[in-house]
């Protein structure tokens, strides 16, 4: 019998094809049984998949289709992330409109993805730039303006001066823009806001729900970001003329040793006091060429510059100077800080540098109480000193009862704070969501009327410069006032693109929704496994999971409890590495995965991405594995055609060699089986696959035929187990051996109980871990008869000649260590 090449470009394109005249991933508008939403974190349409793109959406995939086969209604969706300034960069580099560019990569793109064989119903596609898709999430802005969620307020930002853009902490590095490299600087303007703050709490307490279903990584690094923290807001009022200065502090028990106040460089009290110091304008114009955020401020030189003023300690009335800090965000709190320099390590080495007092109130016995011979701030805990009729408390208790004391003088309270910032989302880039927001000279900022909705972004510019578009065109700007009817200015201002990827994932179960969401949203959400990068860890999922409580809270989700959270389970997969590095044009260490399926076939470089390493973790490239993947799929292929027939049922009686394979094939499923069920160690799956396929080959042509029957069942079995990693030749040999239906609607095999029951188990024996011998034992055997039994054997005896046996470790139906010196 001849058999026919192992063509994978061939089989591939007939397989797709059959997909997708046949529907097969198409998901029911609402899901009537048990249902599994499986979502990958979509693209930025930048006209070519890497190896990051296959690895995230081949995990995803093999979770889908292993869940499909369990029987359950699978919906998963694929769209793009479709606005934002690289686009704008790149119209300005090729000469074309972002627009164009952005659909002629979508369309690129779509090609690749669906070359992998990606299970996608492809009905729910949308992209992010279209008025269908942006037009509810300008509704949703309406509606939380009108709200409170939503408002305005000058705020300092980042300002990249060559992008002409406002930029997150998140995107600076060193001090520059992300993207142009220049150097950023601090600017005032007046932004739009959502208050996330309001749903601080909530989002806080939210993620010890999600348990188990997220990394705990994830977590805590969103814990850390929320930042909640329990100390006393204090009053410190101005010492010449009216007024206070407000500051937060988890050290209320520290309050005596404040020696000075810093505020941040636009403080409006920095600012006023500029207007008579030429010194301190000079400061405050160095400051504003600094990143705003905590990152740049912890790691720059600290640097100050006095006021003038004073203001007067709440408990003593003693004055205390007022600086002004390089270090001091104007976001945190009211912009000012009490400094404790002598338990506090930055504010003391601002005071060392200036001659500011040092004054320590906690005393311990790994502590100097003298702030002159003091070398660094104390910041522990112990027993109050130098703090009047709180001497002798321990300082958690003086926590309460110094906050007690000023509250009782009407000058703070106790008080949570929380690290997190309302979310500004402003951005002054053309290619983005209009924010629908009119200005007019009578009744100031006012809302887009719903009827008007959606405000739709011009397409059709040429870009000239980095400046938006939108500034100068008047058949965008000039718009009459919908309240009063007088000429008024269209917003210029675009949202941050993180808010089209909050609420995607509820979109894609309704894309054609009338409205932002429908009753299919509440039937799929939430999301059963969301598939992403961990570099996404706190941004993007804490946004989402605060809009899927906006959703909930303007009707658009049930409050039910079970809709609080848009993702149950997170799979954060780790980087592809070359050369022990991520892949970059920039190092010329990539791998294009269109040059890798145009030689092996999507089914190897799926196969391989996934065995190579457990998805969590990083995958270093291997060309010497990629072939490997691809000899094995051939093998896999050789074997099946040369069975060459449908499986007979496994005869009753079986001889030993037969039942021995068979426990091997029962074996395999279950191991695959286990594997998968959450825990998706697709690495030791696809190796228990590959190791059953090892012992199926060593059937000879001529076997009896309850060995030929086993090997049929282990053929059938292990096709199936292959499917969610390699669909297309899994798909094929399916109808090679008879079965009818699309493999990818087969269910799941399920684990023999009887075939796997054994009477003895062979045991590796290793001495201090080293192998020496294999022995069988009753499957039954208690510890002590098998380390009896070995410690008897005259081979292990001769590799303890002259040695103790210290002990006997036994891993059960497994291995042996002897221990021994």
């Amino acid at each position: 019998m001849e058999i026919p090449v192992y063509s994978p470009q061939e089989i591939e394109a007939a397989v797709q094809q059959r997909w997708h005249d046949q529907q097969t991933f198409k998901a029911a508008a609402t899901p009537s049984g048990d249902k599994f939403y499986a979502l990958a974190m979509f693209p930025y349409p930048s006209g070519q998949l890497h190896m990051g793109h296959v690895r995230n959406y081949s995990i995803a995939d093999a979770i889908a289709r292993y869940q499909r086969m369990l029987g359950k209604e699978v919906m998963q969706p694929m769209g793009w992330d479709a606005f934002g300034l690289p686009a704008e960069n790149a119209a300005l580099k090729h000469g074309l409109a972002p627009a164009q560019w952005t659909m002629d990569n979508i369309a690129h793109m779509r090609g690749q993805l669906q070359r992998l064989g990606l299970s996608y119903d492809w009905s729910r596609e949308f992209a992010t730039c279209t008025p269908d898709y942006y037009r509810w999430e300008q509704w949703l802005f309406v509606k939380l303006w009108e709200k409170g969620l939503v408002y305005q307020k000058l705020s300092t930002v980042n300002w990249d001066p060559v992008d002409q853009t406002v930029l997150a902490n998140e995107q600076v590095v060193d001090g520059c823009g992300w993207r142009s490299g220049a150097p950023v600087e601090r600017k005032e303007i007046v932004q739009y806001f959502l208050r996330i703050t309001a749903y601080a709490e909530e989002l806080l307490t939210g993620l010890d729900t999600l348990g188990e279903g997220w990394p705990e990584q994830v977590l805590t690094m969103q814990r850390n970001w929320i930042g909640r923290s329990e100390g006393a807001e204090i009053h410190f009022p101005l010492a010449a003329g009216d007024g206070v200065i407000k500051v937060f502090t988890t050290r209320p028990d520290t309050l005596m040793g404040a020696t000075y106040l810093a505020v941040a460089p636009e403080h409006p009290l920095a600012i006023q006091a500029a207007e008579n110091s030429a010194e301190l304008a000079a400061f405050l114009e160095r400051c504003r060429h600094v990143a705003v955020s905590e990152a740049s401020i912890e790691t720059q030189e600290k640097e100050g510059h006095p006021l003038g003023l004073s203001v007067r300690h709440p408990l003593t009335g003693v004055e205390l100077p007022v600086w002004t800090a390089n270090f001091v965000l104007m976001g945190y709190g009211e912009g000012a800080v009490m400094s404790v320099p002598a338990h506090d390590q930055r504010d003391f080495e601002f005071a060392r540098r200036y001659g500011l007092p040092i004054r320590p109130v906690i005393q311990s016995e790994a502590v100097a109480t003298d702030g002159a011979i003091m070398t660094e701030a104390y910041t522990g805990g112990g027993t109050l000193f130098n703090s009047g009729t709180f001497d002798g408390l321990a300082n958690e208790e003086a926590k309460s009862r110094i906050t007690a004391a000023v509250a009782a003088k009407g000058l703070g309270r106790k008080t949570v704070n929380f690290r997190l910032r309302d979310w500004g989302i402003s951005r002054q880039r053309y290619w983005g969501t209009p924010i629908p927001m009119i200005h007019c000279p009578h009744c100031g900022v006012v809302p887009v009327p719903e009827r008007d909705l959606p405000v739709i972004l011009p397409t059709h510019y040429q870009l000239k410069d980095p400046r938006s578009p939108l500034l100068d065109d008047p058949e965008f700007t000039q718009v009459a006032c919908p309240q009063c009817g007088a000429a008024a200015r269209r917003e210029t201002d675009t949202m941050d693109t993180f808010v089209e990827s909050s609420w995607y994932y509820a979109r894609f179960a309704c894309p054609d929704a009338g409205q932002m969401l429908d009753q299919r949203a509440a039937d799929w959400l939430p999301v059963d496994q969301y598939v992403g990068g961990v570099e996404h860890a706190v941004l993007h999922l804490l946004y989402a999971r605060f809009f899927n409580r906006l959703l909930r809270d303007v009707g658009l989700l049930p409050a039910d409890g079970a809709h609080d959270e848009p993702f149950r389970h997170l799979l954060t997969q780790g980087m592809v590495l070359k050369d022990g590095s991520k892949m970059s044009k920039s190092k010329g260490n990539t791998v294009d995965p269109q040059g890798l399926i145009d030689r092996y076939g999507a089914d190897t470089a799926r196969l391989f991405i996934l065995f190579a390493a457990p998805p969590e973790q990083h995958l270093e490239w291997s060309d010497s594995a990629v072939e490997g993947a691809y000899r094995f799929l051939n093998r896999f292929w050789r074997l099946v055609h040369e069975y060459g027939a449908t499986p007979p049922a496994v005869p009753a009686e079986l001889s030993a060699e037969a039942v021995d394979l068979r426990r091997a094939v029962h074996q395999c499923i279950d191991r695959v089986s286990r594997n998968m069920d959450g825990r998706y160690h697709f690495n030791v799956a696809i190796a228990a696959i590959m190791e059953l396929t090892n012992s199926l080959m060593k059937v000879p042509a001529d076997a009896p035929a309850d060995l030929r029957a086993v090997l049929g069942e282990g053929l059938r079995a292990s096709t199936l187990l292959l499917a969610p990693f390699a669909p297309h030749i899994a798909e094929v040999l399916w109808q090679k051996m008879g079965q009818s239906g699309v493999i990818s609607h087969a269910p799941w095999p399920v684990a023999d109980a009887g075939a796997l029951r054994c009477d003895t188990v062979t045991l590796v024996i290793q001495v201090n871990g080293k192998l020496r011998e294999r022995m069988d034992f009753p499957a039954d055997a208690d510890h002590a008869d098998v380390e009896q039994a070995i410690l008897a054997d005259p081979a292990m005896q001769r590799h303890l000649e002259g040695k103790t046996v210290r002990k006997v470790i036994i891993v059960p139906g497994r291995l042996v260590n002897v221990v021994a010196g």
